[in-house]
């Protein structure tokens, strides 16, 4: 299985596809892995050379308790493969790292997708008083150090959302979105210190040039909706898609719909 070894970690990636066609870079959620782009890679690969890992703390990168930067990790992937540049499709922190590798190294940025993201530097908003009560049990089980319990309470709120019942969704769906962030346990004690953008991305969206499609689940928290709403207004080049019938992993939950809209959209960007 590939590795690619950067300072301080072992960083898990695959890649598909001929390395000759438009390159895209998949960053997954932080309540996942990079196997949540499973339903997409058939469909992606047909036109472009796709690219995903996973990122310090999650699936099977191994990483030490140093500090680093997940902009330097993915352009040392790009470099490993000898990519110049790629479109980045981020999902949720996989999203903000991706804004934030855009306004840092935007000569390597071809085009930008966030699902459910928001950018570095988002003041803080007020969640409803169903997500605070869902957020304070997750912190109970973080402090009880319950990490399974903190993953499957983790996949519930973002995964579910915060206004749907578990029972009223598909079988397949649950189960899978608990398995993707369940195998992140194993990294329950390692503590790698990522280093932020400085100074954050908000207020450095407006100068993103490249082609940018905001998306977001329907069903996603409070918080996410907002973020939404904030990046379609300000990104100059940005057009937007809300999945109906998801929350924050859309991709997972209605990957038809999903590769549409991507696809559509790479292919009217001439990406």
């Amino acid at each position: 299985m590939p590795h690619l070894t950067v300072p301080g970690a072992s960083l898990y990636y695959e890649a598909h596809g001929h390395v000759s066609k438009p390159a895209l870079v998949l960053i997954h959620a932080g309540i996942a892995n990079l196997r949540m782009w499973d339903p997409q890679i058939p469909a992606l690969t047909a036109d472009h050379y796709v690219i995903r890992f996973d990122t310090r703390g999650f699936g099977q990168t191994e990483a030490e308790d140093a500090e680093f930067s997940n902009r330097a990790d993915a352009l040392a992937l790009l470099d490993h493969l000898g990519v110049a540049r790629a479109t980045l499709v981020g999902c949720s922190r996989g999203g903000s790292i991706a804004i934030d590798l855009t306004v840092e190294h935007p000569d390597r940025v071809a085009g930008l997708v966030t699902v459910g993201s928001g950018p570095s530097g988002f003041p803080a908003t007020e969640l409803t008083d169903v997500e605070d009560a869902r957020f304070d049990e997750i912190d109970r089980a973080f402090e009880a150090e319950d990490w399974h319990r903190v993953a499957r309470l983790e996949a519930a709120l973002w995964d579910f959302g915060p206004l749907r019942r578990e029972e009223d969704l598909d079988p397949e769906f649950v189960a899978t979105a608990y398995a993707l962030n369940r195998v992140n346990v194993v990294h329950a004690d390692e503590n790698p210190v990522s280093l932020p953008l400085e100074p954050p991305a908000y207020d450095r969206v407006v100068d993103i040039e490249v082609p940018t499609l905001i998306t977001v689940g329907e069903y996603d928290i409070s918080e996410v909706l907002t973020q939404y709403e904030y990046l379609l207004s300000t990104v100059p080049e940005a057009s937007g898609c809300v999945f109906r019938d998801a929350a924050h992993l859309p991709n997972v939950e209605q990957p038809a719909d999903f590769e549409r809209v991507l696809l559509g959209w790479l292919a009217e960007n001439g990406l």
